[in-house]
């Protein structure tokens, strides 16, 4: 694809059938993450916060590969599968995320790829 370029990411789960993030122009897309840890196993089983660090960890993981910050962020997308842990979801984003207000939608659905994740977050972000 010219112009557009796969980021590779080191240090966590690696993909099968896709891509953690495509990098075009100044935009960076990145693919839902989730609560895997770098040997593909689910963190934190039934429990929201400890599985939102994991997915930001992530996150934070495939902008650092991209050269870039959770401050790059310009759009968040969340997935939960229990709208009782929007409040742990918010709070852990909150932190991680400080005076930065990306736009943001977050959407609760009736199950994710693995009945034991609970959270997918997904963003873009313009890369300086």
């Amino acid at each position: 694809m010219s112009g557009a370029e796969m980021i590779s990411v080191g240090g966590i789960h690696q993909p099968t059938s896709y891509a953690h993030a495509w990098r075009a122009g100044d935009l960076l897309f990145i693919s839902g993450q989730v609560a895997l840890n770098p040997q593909g196993e689910v963190v934190g089983k039934g429990d929201m916060r400890a599985q939102t660090e994991q997915a930001f960890a992530n996150l934070q993981a495939v902008l650092r590969a991209a050269g870039a910050t959770i401050a790059n962020v310009v759009k968040l997308t969340t997935l939960c599968t229990d709208q009782a842990g929007i409040p742990a979801i918010r709070e852990v984003r909150q932190r991680i995320f400080g005076a930065h207000r990306p736009a943001s939608t977050l959407m609760v659905v009736a199950g994710l790829a693995s009945r034991d994740l609970l959270v997918e977050i997904e963003a873009v972000a313009v890369i300086p």
